[in-house]
């Protein structure tokens, strides 16, 4: 790609916007009211508007490798903090998605350098749930699996924050675990019973 050709999609897209609508922009900065905090995948196949139709103000979005939310990194918990309690998102949204490379990466046991300790946390997702995974013996299903159980983990860890307890206690925020299948340009609801997920475990972590 030529990276000048992106100042001309720039100009078409503004003269587009403003064709349909004079004040677009004018109305675009005014302020941001999102209902939804979308956590996904920073893949370059997987765009978070695009895929849900939504348009620019309509979702806070935050993307990294293999859409994972670590307690320990503070740019995923400020997002958090920013969207539950200062927009006051009525959904927060994990997304991963099939043929995930970060999740692929996690599974080869490989020396990669830098990643190591990012990709240790789907690891992790794998050691938890090893003896599932380890039952199924196509590796491209064992793989879509541990899409879905990371997509399960990183949801949980997103209940665990102290934004989202403050939030379960205060008013309505909904947490959702998808999968966006790249093959088919489908979503889909993985549809997670956190109830019984967490059941023995929100004792630790729910805040009076």
């Amino acid at each position: 790609m030529d990276i000048r050709q992106i100042f001309s999609n720039n100009k078409k897209w503004i003269a587009e916007k403003l064709k349909t609508d004079r004040d677009y922009f004018e109305k675009l900065c005014l302020d941001q009211n999102p209902d939804i905090l979308y956590i996904g995948c920073s893949d370059s196949r997987v765009t978070a508007e695009e895929l849900m139709g939504v348009q620019p103000g309509d979702v806070f979005v935050f993307r990294n490798i293999a859409n994972m939310v670590s307690n320990t990194d503070l740019s995923a918990m400020s997002v958090i903090n920013y969207a539950v309690s200062h927009l006051k998102v009525r959904h927060v949204v994990v997304c991963g998605h099939y043929h995930c490379g970060g999740v692929k990466a996690a599974m080869q046991q490989a020396d990669l350098g830098l990643l190591n300790p990012w990709l240790r946390n789907i690891r992790d997702v794998y050691r938890l749930h090893k003896n599932t995974l380890n039952q199924i013996r196509d590796e491209e299903e064992k793989y879509k699996k541990l899409v879905e159980l990371n997509v399960q983990e990183q949801c949980i860890n997103v209940v665990k924050t102290p934004d989202v307890q403050k939030a379960f206690k205060e008013r309505s925020l909904k947490v959702h675990g998808w999968v966006f299948d790249i093959q088919t340009g489908k979503l889909k609801d993985l549809e997670i019973d956190f109830d019984k997920i967490l059941k023995d475990i929100m004792e630790i972590y729910r805040l009076e």
